[in-house]
């Protein structure tokens, strides 16, 4: 499939909204502007499967952000059932371990026969510090880098298709894995902007340039005075950039 196999950064907007009135409400405002949008926890929790649907109906490319962590078996199922629906990424916790990722992988081809439902593993989330991850894992000496890293390496073995890090540890992975792993990466704000609650941030260029092959935007697009002109903006800093 061309999402998963893309050359040039692909920007995805975050529906972090409570209910699909708030959806219709953003993908409504921006119209042609955006072709692919995430689906996380909440609106998912609140709206199932459904939600995934509507969007494909609208001729919309989906990312399904909700982080399994499971035995293999339980994930295996719940991968077949999002990728029926038609979404084309879904992420797993990388930290699940490389036989639950590939229970993913198989879930998402049984689910998605023509394998346009790509499994991403979550490596360290961006609101997290080296600080925060040492007091997660129990460990001192805590390296950010070097845990992606570790947590990339799992994600390979089991044939995901990419994982989630922040645009900093970009060029480290594709040092060490070069085009093997595909890189989404969250946290990204337009220049100047806000980095709310989000600790390793990026403009949208600066991740397109390490190596991101897809850029999750939340409300630096739909907080934004004019969602449709910061959309716009983003989609013109990336043109050029592969």
């Amino acid at each position: 499939m061309a999402l998963l196999t893309a050359s040039a950064a692909i920007p995805i907007v975050a529906l972090d909204v409570p209910d699909r009135a708030g959806a219709e409400a953003v993908v409504r405002r921006l119209g042609d502007a955006c072709g692919f949008y995430k689906v996380g926890l909440e609106l998912f929790s609140a709206e199932g499967p459904a939600i995934v649907s509507w969007l494909r109906g609208l001729g919309k490319e989906v990312f399904v952000d909700l982080k399994l962590h499971d035995i293999p078996n339980t994930v295996r199922g719940a991968a077949r059932s999002v990728a029926r629906h038609g979404a084309a990424l879904l992420t797993v916790h990388a930290s699940g371990g490389r036989e639950m990722i590939a229970a993913a992988v198989e879930g998402a081809r049984e689910g998605r026969p023509d394998g346009g439902c790509g499994i991403l593993g979550v490596t360290i989330l961006t609101s997290m510090d080296a600080t925060g991850v040492e007091s997660a894992w129990g460990r001192t000496g805590v390296t950010v880098q070097d845990e992606v890293l570790r947590l990339a390496g799992l994600v390979a073995e089991g044939q995901g298709t990419g994982i989630v890090c922040s645009g900093h540890e970009a060029d480290a992975v594709r040092g060490k894995f070069g085009g093997r792993l595909g890189l989404l990466i969250p946290g990204i704000r337009l220049p100047g902007g806000e980095a709310h609650d989000q600790r390793r941030v990026m403009t949208p260029a600066a991740a397109a340039e390490a190596g991101a092959r897809w850029l999750i935007l939340g409300r630096a697009v739909t907080a934004a005075a004019d969602p449709v002109a910061a959309m716009a903006e983003v989609n013109q800093s990336l043109a050029g950039i592969s």
